[in-house]
């Protein structure tokens, strides 16, 4: 007889050897003995099955009360399919724990060995199989940019992390994802995980809260995770407190430019402080555990797979074979050309080489089989390729670095350097039989170790070319370490920002997605991509200058594809490096000898070299040092002869080290003959100009943000654009070696800007921060994209600005860019004006008034200049009622009536004379009309005038005008009174 809990609301005493039957609440009830159980069947319901098996329900401890003490509780795996769970018992101690590989037996609350095949942790737990999300974590998709009416945005629900088998994956767009994991934890604990995180175009960040959801206290070394190398992993930590913590992986990327991002990779992440675990962690597929009680799994050997949870690997069929950690065997191809790849062996006694060809191990192919093809037979033996710059070749055909002060092209036995020169030290290969001992290689791949043996790139006589590595998206490393720089005795004054500088030329050829990265590690603190090439890129050169000294590592780092490949479907992909040169290396050797600056002969030691100071070159004819000329700068790398003294450009000067060429903020223009001078000291401190916001295609919001440096500071870039995100998780390093990765000294720099506002980040992040202008060129043509960045920038006059003025972009290119190399800025300034000179005023005279006149000056208008000289105050003269035009104006006009007088009376005169002729040609003609005698009007020679004619009276102007009228008609004549000689007088009627 056993009492049972059925959902019929009453209980129910049955015999399991038989049928039982009852009224119970006016419900009838069939109640009979399972093959599963214990079943009851009520009218109008369904069967519940008791939970009498422990394959039915766990048990889980509650949280510790006050006194230290726990109860176990049973908890059915899917609620309501089974009740009458067993009843709570009390606990082991809070304080309990079991041994690493060991768990604790939740029936008996005993510890308990892990068999073959899992293991544990003890107090902790461990997440490092990756072909799903493990219980328990959460990958959410956040996006806290809200719509246009509110709403959040749709956009990133199919973002997440991506299980890789071996590795978590981070979501590769911009997309905030976090993952999440809720843990308790009996006493304090930590949490460690290895990562990789070789893009900060991504921010990475981890962050633990409480139960209440309150984010706990972190350092920013904490919360910001630090970069890492590529295919290089890394470990974090952080302590944990008791009690509830959650845990977030948090990631954002930034797909600013339309490059794609590399995302973050997690595995391995262990807790420690849970106090027991309740089960052991099976093995995962490709790893084993042979030993009962393991704390841990280790890799199956190659050509071997195991299954999960497996205490042995089984060996693969020769037909077959598998990396190490494999879960299953693969079958092995035909051989061809991508499985063997050629080396040239080392000079021998005689100076010859050979090219041999060597199947890549492991070897995965099968030779015999049909359609395979053999290893090429090994090439006749060559001559060896000369020593390196600075090396000699020895009677063994090994090459071996020059002593100290000698020098050598690598063709011919090491010299001394004349009197009068000193070595140029450094490191120039250009011929590869064997790989530098400074430079080592290495292969690399994220989720597996098959190509770990593998050397990453091969010497090839002339070159040295990347390997074949494992498969397609391995790294192929290649790593040249330099302990520091020592700068030539002559440059040793220099106060340059060039200690070095290094040089290589490289060609790459890509069918898919390859990329070449150059990085520098400085002082073996953190390691930064200095530049990157994707695709195929014709041979070329690249020179990067060393601005500080440091310790630093050089890494070639070449990918075929990154994406994940098994095989290797694009080995014909490679790079090629063909010479790499390093100057001023502290202990390099020397290919030639290079003048230096001498002592006096009057000196203790004539002729020993002497450092120049700062902004003097060497002269050629006296080995002297002899300062640059005014408004030159003295190239970084060189200073023999005076060409050596660079000029600066228009508009420009350099600083008294003659080390840059900078602008003082004033300028003169002259232009028709006039000179216009500039005062731009209103424009010397930094300006900032952000322009956005601007969205990505998935709607992140950002900002681009200019700060710039225009003039003065003694030629000091005093822009200076910060990466904060590296600066925090860098904080650690030193300040020399910080100035290499988190910020950029510049005339003119950019930064991409994510708001706080726009990630729900508690700060504003910034990224990518990049030099727009480190040389100041003056007025003159930009260089193009593959000579770097260019910024122009135009100064615009506008009084109506203050003298800050404003900064803006063309409205055409919101970025200030329309093709990203060349950058335009527009300055609208009142300084942008030039000085006022006499030439932009002029001056009004009022009208004369009480014997005084005043003059005015005004401006020219629009007025187009400030400051220099001022408006001359307003002047009076004393001045006359009667203008001087006036009594020129009356004094020509008395003298052109005079004029007019004179003339009238003059041809008056004429005009009477010309009557009198007139007259005596009428009175010589006859009364019958008939036409006079010829006769002469003349007077006889010698003869007297003394007929005179007299009018007998004296006509006005009308009756003359008359008299001509009647004349004409003939009816009328003029009386004339004649005096002659003989006292006659004749009448005429």
């Amino acid at each position: 007889m056993i009492w049972v809990a059925v959902s019929c609301l009453s209980v129910v005493l049955i015999d399991c050897h038989g049928w039982g039957k009852g009224t119970v609440s006016n419900m009838m009830v069939e109640v009979k003995c399972c093959m599963t159980g214990l079943c009851v069947s009520c009218s109008n319901m369904t069967t519940v099955r008791l939970c009498i098996f422990q394959t039915d329900y766990y048990y889980e401890y509650t949280e510790c009360d006050s006194a230290g003490s726990r109860w176990r509780v049973a908890i059915p795996h899917n609620l309501g399919t089974c009740s009458a769970l067993p009843t709570p018992t009390r606990g082991t101690d809070c304080s309990f724990s079991c041994a690493a590989g060991e768990f604790l037996e939740m029936s008996a609350q005993q510890c308990t060995t892990c068999a073959a095949g899992s293991y544990s942790l003890g107090s902790g737990v461990r997440f490092d199989q990756w072909d799903t999300i493990p219980a328990g974590f959460t990958s959410l998709a956040t996006y806290m940019d809200p719509g246009p009416s509110g709403e959040e945005s749709q956009a990133c629900n199919s973002s997440s992390w991506t299980p890789q088998g071996v590795y978590l994956e981070s979501s590769r767009d911009e997309c905030t994802v976090s993952l999440v994991y809720a843990v308790h934890l009996e006493q304090q604990g930590s949490v460690s995980f290895s990562y990789q995180y070789p893009d900060n175009n991504i921010f990475f960040e981890f962050y633990v809260q409480n139960e209440q959801c309150q984010e706990m206290a972190q350092t920013d070394d904490q919360k910001w995770i630090k970069l890492t190398t590529n295919g290089e992993w890394d470990t974090h930590t952080v302590n944990l407190k008791s009690g509830t913590n959650i845990l977030y992986w948090r990631t954002t990327g930034i797909l600013v430019g339309g490059k794609m991002v590399k995302p973050v990779l997690l595995r391995n992440i262990q807790i420690e402080g849970v106090a027991y675990t309740s089960e052991c962690f099976l093995c995962r597929p490709g790893w084993f555990s042979s030993a009962p009680g393991s704390s841990s799994c280790q890799p199956c050997p190659r050509n071997t797979s195991s299954h999960k949870g497996a205490a042995s690997c089984t060996p693969c069929p020769d037909t077959q074979y598998s990396h190490e950690g494999w879960s299953q065997c693969k079958e092995r191809p035909p051989c061809s050309e991508k499985d063997y790849f050629q080396i040239h062996t080392a000079c021998d006694s005689e100076g010859k080489t050979q090219v041999m060809y060597r199947w890549v191990e492991p070897r995965i192919c099968e030779e015999n089989v049909t359609g395979a093809v053999a290893l090429p037979p090994t090439g006749e033996r060559e001559a060896c390729p000369p020593c390196n710059p600075g090396y000699y070749n020895t009677d063994d055909s090994t090459c071996f670095p020059c002593p100290p002060g000698t020098h050598s092209d690598g063709t011919s036995v090491c010299e001394e350097c004349p009197a009068g020169t000193e070595p140029v030290l450094g490191y120039e290969y250009k011929w590869w039989n064997v790989l530098p001992s400074n430079m080592k290689t290495s292969c690399f791949n994220v989720g597996n170790s098959k190509c770990d043996d593998m050397n990453g790139w091969e010497v090839a006589g002339d070159h040295i070319r990347s390997g074949a590595g494992g498969s397609d998206n391995d790294y192929l490393i290649l790593n040249l370490h330099v302990p520091g720089f020592k700068l030539p005795t002559s440059l040793a004054g220099m106060t340059g920002t060039e200690f070095g500088r290094i040089t290589f030329v490289f060609e790459t050829i890509c069918s898919a997605d390859c990329e070449l990265y150059f990085m520098m590690d400085v002082n073996r603190k953190s390691t930064t991509v200095v530049e990157s090439w994707e695709g195929s890129k014709e041979r070329q050169s690249y020179t990067h200058i060393m601005t500080r000294n440091a310790s630093v590592s050089y890494t070639w780092a070449f990918q075929r594809t990154n994406q994940a490949q098994d095989v290797r479907r694009y080995i014909s992909d490679v790079v090629i490096l063909y010479s790499v040169s390093v100057t001023n290396v502290q202990d390099g050797v020397a290919s030639a000898c290079r003048a230096c600056a001498l002592l006096s002969q009057s000196s203790q030691r004539p002729g020993s070299c002497i450092p120049c100071p700062a902004g003097f070159y060497i002269d050629r004819d006296t080995n002297r040092c002899q300062e640059c000329p005014s408004n030159t700068c003295l190239s970084g790398h060189h200073t023999y002869g005076e060409d050596a003294c660079l000029p600066c450009g228009p508009g420009s000067k350099s600083n008294k080290e003659h080390s840059r060429c900078y602008s003082d903020c004033s300028f003169s223009h002259t232009e028709h003959n006039r000179t216009l001078t500039f005062d731009l000291s209103s424009l010397s401190p930094v300006a900032s100009l952000t322009i956005g916001p601007s969205f990505t295609s998935k709607g992140t919001k950002y900002l681009h943000v200019f700060n710039v440096s225009l003039c003065g500071h003694q030629g000091t870039m005093a822009a200076v654009c910060t990466d904060n995100v590296t600066d925090i998780a860098n904080k650690d390093m030193g300040s020399d070696s910080t100035q290499f990765v988190n910020s950029v000294d510049s005339f003119i720099c950019q930064s991409t800007i994510i708001p706080a506002d726009g990630r729900g980040f508690r700060m504003a992040l910034a990224s990518q921060s990049i030099s727009l202008a480190d040389t100041f060129l003056g007025e003159m043509a930009t260089g193009s994209c593959q000579r770097g960045r260019s910024a122009v920038m135009t100064i615009r006059c506008n009084p109506e600005k203050t003298d800050r003025g404003k900064l803006t972009v063309p409205s055409a290119c919101p970025a200030g860019t329309c093709d990203g190399c060349t950058f335009h800025f527009l300055w609208e300034s009142g300084s942008a004006c030039p000085r006022c000179t006499q030439d932009d005023y002029h001056q009004i005279e009022g009208a004369c008034k009480g014997g005084a006149q005043e003059t005015l000056s005004v401006w020219n208008e629009p007025k187009l200049c400030i400051k220099g000289i001022s408006l001359p105050a307003k002047s009076s003269a004393p001045c006359e009622a009667i203008a001087l035009w006036l009594k020129v104006g009356v004094g020509g006009g008395a003298f052109l009536a005079v004029l007019l007088i004179s003339l009238t009376c003059y041809f008056w005169k004429k005009n009477k004379r010309l009557e009198y002729k007139y007259s005596r040609l009428v009175m010589s003609a006859n009364k019958e009309c008939e036409l006079p005698v010829a006769d002469s009007c003349a007077l006889a020679e010698g003869e007297e005038p003394e007929d005179d004619v007299v009018y007998s009276h004296k006509p006005s102007l009308l009756g003359k005008l008359r008299a001509i009228a009647n004349k004409r008609e003939g009816d009328s004549s003029e009386s004339v009174q004649l005096k002659s000689s003989q006292s006659e007088r004749w009448v005429w009627g």
